[in-house]
């Protein structure tokens, strides 16, 4: 006689919840994918003047690229949860000041997340006067654009 016959009833409910539970954990852990929606600028949006090409502006007394202030911003890097955009400010060859232009704030998630991470990658960033930062727990995605972005921009400005 087969095991799994009458005789043995309870090992088939064990058997059958344990496979209910299991494809219903597969079936949550699924995350819907979202493709990354291309930027596109015309001259009637804001978005014009965020274009993903790098862009560079330079004043001050000096001409070179140890003095005086450059203000480069990077290229636009598309994450899984929107565009991450970084405009970086530099005085005789150290970064003084790093600004998100663009990134994820759709829904109060987004918002919340980058509350938080965006002063942190900024610090970073300023400790470490480079791209080489510590990602922000819980924001990696914004964390990898933040850096991808800041390494454009500082290869922009010759650093």
């Amino acid at each position: 006689m087969h095991a799994l016959k009458k005789n043995r009833p309870l090992r088939r409910i064990v058997l059958a919840g344990a496979a209910t539970v299991s494809g219903m954990v597969l079936l949550l852990s699924l995350k819907p994918h979202t493709s990354p929606t291309p930027v596109i600028a015309d001259a009637k949006s804001p978005a014009a003047s965020s274009s993903s090409a790098p862009s560079a502006s330079s004043s001050g007394a000096g001409s070179g690229k140890s003095t005086g202030t450059r203000t480069v911003t990077g290229e636009t890097v598309q994450t899984r949860w929107g565009p991450v955009q970084v405009r970086v400010t530099i005085r005789s060859g150290r970064i003084t000041d790093v600004t998100a232009v663009q990134y994820p704030q759709d829904n109060p998630r987004d918002q919340e997340i980058n509350s938080y991470a965006l002063p942190q990658l900024r610090r970073e960033a300023l400790a470490a006067q480079s791209a080489q930062i510590d990602m922000v727990s819980g924001a990696s995605y914004t964390s990898t654009g933040y850096q991808q972005s800041l390494q454009s921009a500082l290869d922009s400005a010759g650093r």
